[in-house]
């Protein structure tokens, strides 16, 4: 395996990951081995000395500080997200929208780790937007919040589970704030009701990658071409081009 290519990748890119891989490798011969996991914790392991080719984090501030510490040859925006509210479905929920759900009292609201998760700090600056509409509720939102995954204790979701589900259906919450890249699985499950936040309170999760090595650039500009950004769209991310204009 010495001549693959080693990734450490954000857990939200996993299904967008393997058509990427196929893909490239039917392309170019180029082989892949990709490890996932919070990217925050990524992070730190590629400070501590792990060697790796490329990175590819949930955002872009883990990325520019490997660059930083000289750990990274290049930095690139090549996609992007943003979050939905999933809850569990019912007759609770009749006349309640997105941020009804968040802020009542009967419902328990998990969400992912904020620094060691980017989707948990995304999650942070949406309570923030909330705070400066409705003053006191972001506070709360962060008070009640229950930080279940992506930190460095929390419980590894199973293989071939989406937190959101998961975490519901398993009784452990009855509401996850996550990406929007899922929502299209998410509403296939009956027990799941699948709420858009608008885009005045929604908060857009720009994807970098790190390109570490000279032996991880063929795989970051396949990422980056066309191809690339399609497959990523058809996994529900949007293209690097959507997240750089704005």
């Amino acid at each position: 395996m010495t001549n693959s290519i080693k990734v450490l990748a954000a857990g939200s890119l996993r299904r967008a990951w393997a058509p990427l891989c196929e893909a490239f490798q039917d392309k170019t011969g180029g082989k892949v081995v990709t490890e996932f996991g919070p990217a925050g914790l990524l992070r730190e392991r590629i400070e501590q000395g792990e060697k790796v080719d490329l990175f590819a984090s949930a955002n872009t501030a883990h990325p520019l500080a490997l660059q930083q510490h000289g750990k990274a040859l290049e930095v690139d925006v090549f996609c992007g997200n943003s979050l939905c509210v999933t809850a569990r479905k019912g007759p609770e929920l009749e006349k309640l929208n997105w941020l009804n759900v968040l802020l009542d009292s009967r419902f328990r609201l998990a969400t992912s780790t904020p620094q060691s998760d980017p989707s948990g700090d995304y999650t942070w600056q949406m309570f923030e937007l909330i705070e400066r509409r409705h003053p006191g509720a972001g506070e709360a939102l962060r008070n009640k919040a229950l930080r279940l995954v992506g930190g460095a204790k929390s419980a590894k979701v199973p293989e071939g589970k989406l937190a959101a589900e998961w975490l519901i259906c398993s009784g452990q919450a009855d509401v996850f704030i996550g990406y929007t890249s899922y929502a299209a699985l998410l509403r296939e499950n009956d027990a799941l009701e699948v709420f858009n936040v608008p885009a005045d309170y929604n908060v857009r999760a720009r994807y970098a990658l790190a390109t570490c090595t000279e032996k991880g650039k063929p795989l970051a500009e396949f990422i980056l071409s066309e191809t690339g950004q399609h497959i990523l769209q058809n996994a529900g991310f949007c293209g690097k081009h959507s997240v750089m204009q704005e």
